[in-house]
């Protein structure tokens, strides 16, 4: 787009195919008269067309391929318009700036995008780099279009060589609004911008490819774009890991250039079975990119032919593509392990196709997608194949399961939308896109209603509980997973069935060790925005009450609370303050601990290796010296893992109350490959006791290992 037009560059030859946009318009430069080329690649003959191959004509022939009965005059328009304004400008290849806009408005038209965005995407660089206005650009072409180029416009004033800064993607995906277009526009331009960027310093080459890495390649996966995720992979790998990727095209290479092709002769086994069953499909052979041909060489080791590609059969009704599953499970030998059912369960992006895979008469396993044509159009295209957001207003559409609720905006985007909203500062936000963009697996699980949730592959029922309830679920006390009882933080596995278990306490709330346990942006947002709302959260819900101590000392204070039993006492170093024993790290004496002063004048104290404390630290919070005092009770947490016997939990009691120890709470959580956790949180009437308790605790057979939380 803009971001290289500095200063017109001198024609010449071009850098191996690459070429990178480039140069701002020059009015005492001669003008190339694209504006009649233009018009009559549009609607003049065949040989103006094969003057300007890369003009308009290209891309009303992929449009209409898509749209057979769309109105061509906007783009007619819109490219007049285009040309007459980057007029002059030049990309540092030497070539018209027109090619830029031209070639993003071909791959979104390949893809299937309709009129409006095709037009927005001729026009998405007049507004920033031309004399053009939004003004005109609304009162030419309407407010649709408007807006896209608005969108657009407010995109290219981020500077994406600080992507990294969390205030600067916020920006970014606040400028996107309501519209994923703007988005789409945005991903064909860095993808033609990443084709032709053999001309740029290599130091360039790589800070743009990193960006592109790290933030457009999973928004592209978020939005269904495999056509523009894969190959913008590509184009990544080769920048940043060129020995493996010349190491990856090498195997290619060879692999072409064999005799025999093991997936051709499945094709026509497959092609045989299908004819015989009478049903009518299309059997291809689909290449694996270079990316995904590097992952499975280092995932398999030495590669067979069968390896570098799979199988694609598409059909025409949802019902055949399970009737292809059957022929071929009942007429081939299939690989159990390696089905999965994406249309009955849709991946967060909207991808619908069945994965299976089937032994070659040689045995290699050949992978097998099977899905309709309009399956297909959508997992290449996402989004793009969508349609009009504005055929009717949001508001009277059905958010149905609530995965979107337009057709051109996914519920992940929504969902990201509504996050960058509700997140209490920037960095809050972006840490948990980050950890959302790293995903790439995900896992549905049922509600006993009969609903789905998708979640990422190890999310919990945390994640869960604020998946389906949104800020509702600060009142969540548990969940049934397959009809057991489960604590919040048991992580799920795809199929599982989830019951959450709500308090109808209104005072409910989470506490700061749900962080630990949830995974997802909206379950981490969601629950530091309550914290952020309520300062002495981190206290009140995961340390002991206060125990005021009567006497003050002359170098602190020291309190105790008749109404319960004393704890470990607590000297610190500021008068008259009350003291809390933290919940997360639970000290006891003779631990090293220390301090925080928190609002109404409260002192939390700490271990000292409690990770608490350097968060606390890095928030810039005072320390306030503690030491303990003579006080010998104390309350601690313990975890004790152990083998599943029969009995255990009541061996396991009876050995606690033998030393002494009141338990004040205990939570065992299902057993997974024959153990069992569980967690105890116990009253000792002389912290000196611990270490003897622990070690009764370890005697108990089955148990083998206990240590503090």
């Amino acid at each position: 787009m803009n971001a290289e037009a500095a200063k017109p560059a001198t024609p010449g030859p071009l850098a191996s195919g690459h070429v990178t946009p480039a140069g701002t318009r020059r009015k005492s430069r001669p003008r190339l008269d694209l504006r009649r080329l233009g018009r009559a690649a549009l609607l003049g003959s065949s040989s103006a067309r094969d003057r300007l191959p890369d003009a308009i004509g290209h891309v009303v022939d992929a449009h209409r391929a898509h749209h057979p009965d769309a109105d061509l005059e906007p783009l007619r328009r819109a490219y007049l318009l285009a040309e007459s304004s980057h007029r002059g400008q030049m990309r540092k290849s030497g070539e018209p700036y027109i090619t830029h806009p031209l070639a993003v408005t071909l791959i979104l038209a390949e893809l299937g995008a309709e009129t409006t965005t095709l037009t927005a995407s001729l026009l998405h660089d007049t507004v920033e780099d031309t004399d053009v206005t939004l003004d005109q650009v609304g009162e030419q072409f309407g407010e649709e279009v408007r807006y896209l180029v608005d969108g657009v416009t407010k995109l290219e004033k981020v500077d994406y060589g600080a992507a990294a800064e969390p205030e600067t993607f916020r920006k970014m995906l606040v400028a996107t609004g309501n519209d994923v277009r703007v988005m789409s526009i945005k991903l064909a331009d860095r993808l033609h911008n990443m084709r032709t960027l053999g001309v740029m310093r290599p130091a360039k080459q790589e800070r743009i490819a990193k960006v592109t890495r790290d933030v457009l390649i999973p928004l592209a996966e978020r939005l269904g774009v495999q056509a523009l995720k894969t190959e913008l992979e590509d184009l990544v790998f080769a920048i940043l890991h060129p020995e493996e990727y010349q190491k990856t095209r090498e195997l290619i290479v060879r692999n072409a250039a064999r005799a025999d092709d093991p997936l051709a002769d499945v094709a026509d086994d497959v092609r045989e079975v299908l004819r015989e069953a009478d049903i009518p499909a299309d059997v291809l052979i689909r290449p694996r990119h270079f990316v995904s041909v590097h992952r499975v060489s280092r995932k398999r080791g030495p590669l067979r032919g069968a390896d570098f590609g799979r199988l694609l059969v598409l059909v025409n009704e949802d019902a055949d593509c399970y009737a292809v599953l059957g022929e071929l499970h009942t007429c081939m030998t299939p690989v159990v392990s390696e089905f999965k059912d994406f249309i009955a369960v849709p991946k967060f992006n909207l991808y619908q196709s069945l994965h299976t895979a089937v032994t070659g008469d040689d045995g290699q396993v050949v992978e097998v997608l099977i899905r309709t044509h309009q399956m297909h159009k959508v997992a290449e295209a996402g989004v793009v194949a969508l349609g009009n957001p504005y055929a009717a207003p949001p508001e009277e559409q059905s958010a149905g399961d609530g995965e979107r609720v337009d057709p051109t905006r996914p519920g992940w985007l929504s969902r990201l939308l509504e996050w960058q909203r509700a997140a209490p500062d920037p960095d809050t936000f972006w840490s948990t896109l980050r950890e959302d963009l790293a995903q790439d697996r995900e896992i549905t699980v049922f509600r006993p209603d009969g609903g789905t949730l998708g979640l990422p592959e190890g999310a919990t029922c945390v994640d869960a509980a604020y998946a389906q309830y949104g800020e509702d679920a600060h009142s969540c006390i548990g969940a049934r997973v397959n009809g057991r009882l489960a604590t919040l933080s048991t992580v799920l596995r795809d199929g599982d069935t989830v019951q959450l278990l709500m308090d109808q306490d209104a005072a409910s709330a989470p506490s700061r060790e749900w962080l630990d346990h949830a995974t997802t942006p909206a379950a981490r947002i969601a629950i530091q925005r309550w914290l952020a709302a309520h300062p002495t959260a981190e206290d009140s819900a995961v340390t002991t009450d206060a125990r005021p101590l009567d006497a003050p000392q002359p170098s602190g204070a020291e309190h105790t609370d008749p109404g319960r039993p004393a704890a470990a006492q607590v000297l610190a170093d500021r008068a008259g303050a009350t003291v809390r024993l933290a919940g997360c790290c639970t000290p006891v004496p003779p631990d090293e601990v220390t301090g925080f002063a928190v609002r109404g004048g409260t002192v939390t104290v700490h271990r000292t290796e409690c990770p608490a404390v350097a968060r606390m630290k890095s928030a810039g919070r005072t320390e306030v010296g503690v030491r303990w005092g003579e006080g010998a009770e104390c309350r601690v947490t313990l975890v004790a893992e152990s083998f599943v016997r029969p009995h255990l939990l009541a061996d396991l009691t009876e050995a606690m109350a033998t030393e002494g120890a009141e338990i004040v709470s205990a939570t065992v959580e299902p057993p997974d490959r024959q153990q069992v956790r569980h967690t105890y949180t116990v009253h000792l009437p002389d912290a000196a006791h611990l270490p003897a308790l622990m070690r009764a605790m370890r005697n108990v057979a089955g148990v083998y290992d206990v240590t503090r939380a």
